[in-house]
């Protein structure tokens, strides 16, 4: 028993594929016995190899994307095909905004509905179970397709651990043609934020800041600790909607999941929208005045006291060890 075939949307991240992406074929490789992964990005042997490296056979690589939007180009690919005879049993993207907008658009020309906010999928016979948080992360409800046709899940995340299980990989160069009204859209310009050290959803080291720094320069001490701890600074959605940080820094259920080896919450009391997006994490130090604190609930290691005065301790200490 089993699925036959899964398609696997591929997203880059800088000039390697994303995480997510590496998460999602090492998922569809447990379930099926052949991983489709569709990118349309420019392909070379070191792409090849990662999208072999974590269980994908085949690679539809779409050659004519020409500025178009990547989301767009894909779903139009994926319905030619999949209305053409060649359907899978499920289609899995990342919830990412391109993620979602192949999705929605995949979902709307083949009219099928498809699952979002997925954390996890099951195996049952020959269909998939999903799981999904609800109210903020504190519930988890499982879905399934009743009827036949692909199976679409938009998954989060961090979901799932990418593992390598090397395939050979047969590569298919396909062009998109005309799309449609939809293909007028182009990308004429792309901003990539600058940053130094590891990504927020790769680091091993995660260091987040909450309202508990008191103001805004306290966020200093955040991004301190996180260079010299080579991890990565987060955020609380309260001090990214005080506009002390971009979004680009928040952690939880509204920004970036993250699953690092040690997450270390500053001044952060733990609403459970936040916690959704960390509480994966193997290690958890919570640093807090408030011993009430939600955070310590789920922290391997708490601290009650004035993080004014902990994090500088804890930061001067790591630069003695270091001299």
């Amino acid at each position: 028993m089993g699925l036959s075939r899964i398609w696997v949307f591929v997203e880059i991240s800088g000039a390697k594929i994303s995480a997510g992406s590496l998460e999602l074929l090492s998922a569809a490789k447990r379930f099926a016995n052949e991983v489709t992964a569709f990118s349309a990005a420019e392909v070379d042997s070191e792409f090849i190899d990662a999208i072999g490296n974590y269980g994908g056979s085949r690679l539809v690589s779409i050659t004519d994307l020409d500025s178009r939007l990547a989301g767009t180009t894909v779903a139009a690919v994926m319905a030619q095909m999949a209305l053409g005879g060649d359907s899978p049993d499920a289609v899995f993207f990342a919830a990412s905004s391109e993620g979602r907008d192949a999705a929605g658009r995949l979902s709307a020309k083949l009219d099928r509905p498809l699952l979002t906010n997925v954390v996890n999928i099951i195996a049952d016979g020959d269909s998939l179970v999903s799981e999904h948080a609800i109210f903020g992360g504190s519930q988890t409800v499982t879905a399934r397709f009743t009827s036949g046709g692909p199976a679409i899940f938009v998954v989060r995340p961090k979901s799932f651990v990418a593992q390598e299980s090397p395939v050979a990989v047969v590569v298919e160069s396909v062009s998109a043609g005309d799309i449609g009204p939809a293909g007028n859209a182009r990308v004429v310009q792309s901003h990539v934020e600058e940053r130094s050290g590891p990504k927020l959803d790769e680091a091993a080291v995660v260091v987040s800041g909450g309202r508990g720094l008191g103001q805004a320069e306290h966020y200093q001490l955040v991004e301190d600790l996180a260079l010299l701890l080579k991890g990565a600074p987060g955020a609380s959605r309260a001090i990214v909607d005080a506009g002390w940080v971009p979004y680009s820094y928040q952690v939880g259920q509204t920004g970036k999941t993250v699953k690092p080896t040690v997450y270390i919450a500053i001044g952060i009391s733990g609403a459970t929208q936040h916690m959704v997006g960390m509480k994966g994490a193997k290690n958890i130090i919570a640093v807090n005045k408030d011993k009430e604190a939600p955070i310590f609930s789920i922290a391997d290691l708490g601290i009650v006291g004035d993080v004014q005065k902990v994090v500088p301790a804890l930061i001067e200490a790591l630069k003695a060890r270091e001299s």
